[in-house]
């Protein structure tokens, strides 16, 4: 009985890590799909403007986020915090005419939130990481 439970678990594992695996490939390859549509979609207008360069750093943000967790099997907090100051700056640099007073102030404030949160992460990670944790050099990861 002992036997049969091992070999299951054993199983159940390597279907989780395949599924993993597969989903991470995915992600990355579709995140390089995006960037570089994007990308020639930039240069056939012959141009680059500001939410085309911050939606860049978004797309090498998620990158790093899936390289990260590939190899490391853990997911880099700090990184999709990044992510969520980028989209909502690109958000405010785009759309700023369009906005009321109220809404910048709510964009300006999230993005001041998610930067203490980055403060946050980084200080919690220097302090209570183990030995392992600061050899890798990856803050803000969870796993």
């Amino acid at each position: 009985m002992h036997k049969a439970k091992d070999k299951l678990d054993r199983l159940g594992d390597a279907l989780v890590n395949g599924f993993q695996l597969t989903a991470l490939f995915v992600i990355g390859a579709t995140i390089v799909w995006s960037a570089a549509h994007d990308y020639l979609a930039m240069i056939e207008t012959g141009r680059a403007r500001l939410d085309d360069i911050l939606l860049l750093f978004i797309y090498l943000e998620l990158g790093t986020i899936v390289g990260i967790y590939f190899k490391t099997d853990r997911l880099p907090v700090i990184f999709l915090l990044y992510v969520a100051i980028t989209a909502l700056t690109r958000f405010l640099a785009v759309d700023i005419k369009d906005l009321s007073v109220e809404r910048v102030l709510v964009v300006t404030g999230s993005i001041f939130v998610l930067t203490l949160a980055v403060l946050v992460v980084q200080i919690a990670t220097s302090r209570f990481a183990s030995a392992t944790e600061d050899q890798r050099g990856s803050p803000g990861v969870i796993g």
